[in-house]
């Protein structure tokens, strides 16, 4: 059974036609890198399948419902987005990996916060860092852990390890790995050869 379905899916932004009668079906589990030219639309897809955007024309279904029928609180818990350009609020490092359980009124899981510091092989000292004092990498890192806190249905990353070197990418990979293989939905968009 497909976890997510485009019908006849397209999208235009102010007249410009970006996607046109997209088909696809995603199905539970599935790994799937999406490649092209700048401006293809791969991140608006993305957008689209989260609905951060609405299609122009056609429908989005997320298990069977369409995704406009959800909460968009709710749908973005089970379709977390982790964008190219991370946007990090509040002062500290903590601040962000302490709002996944916020807006789920929970208390924060500071063995949690831990064990992702240590899949991201990062010292935990960065948790009292200040958001204004990291670098490209460690935003793009933090951003990932804070949309990890959470273990969501599906995953979009959108060029999550352009601002990473090879050793930094490498445990990004591993560990989207190792979601999938706990069953975790993955649709990366990616500039990396190796990662598609």
């Amino acid at each position: 059974m497909s976890i997510l379905e485009f019908s006849n899916v397209s999208f235009s932004n102010e007249g410009k036609s970006i996607l046109k009668n997209l088909n696809i079906r995603i199905e539970s589990r599935d790994y799937i890198s999406i490649v092209g030219p700048s401006g293809s639309g791969k991140s608006t897809f993305l957008k689209l399948c989260n609905n951060l955007i609405s299609p122009s024309e056609g429908n989005i279904s997320f298990n069977n419902k369409n995704v406009s029928e959800y909460n968009p609180i709710e749908l973005r818990k089970e379709i977390a987005y982790c964008f190219q350009m991370p946007h990090l609020f509040g002062d500290t490092v903590m601040d962000n990996l302490s709002f996944p359980f916020k807006i789920r009124n929970k208390k924060v899981d500071m063995d949690r916060i831990k064990y992702l510091f240590s899949l991201f092989s990062m010292d935990e000292e960065f948790i009292d860092e200040k958001v204004l004092n990291l670098s490209g990498g460690e935003k793009q890192r933090i951003a990932l852990m804070r949309t990890l806190m959470f273990t969501p249905e599906v995953l979009l990353l959108d060029e999550v390890t352009s601002a990473l070197d090879s050793e930094n990418t490498l445990i990004v990979e591993n560990i989207i790995n190792k979601l999938n293989n706990e069953g975790s939905t993955v649709l990366w968009v990616t500039h990396n050869d190796e990662q598609s």
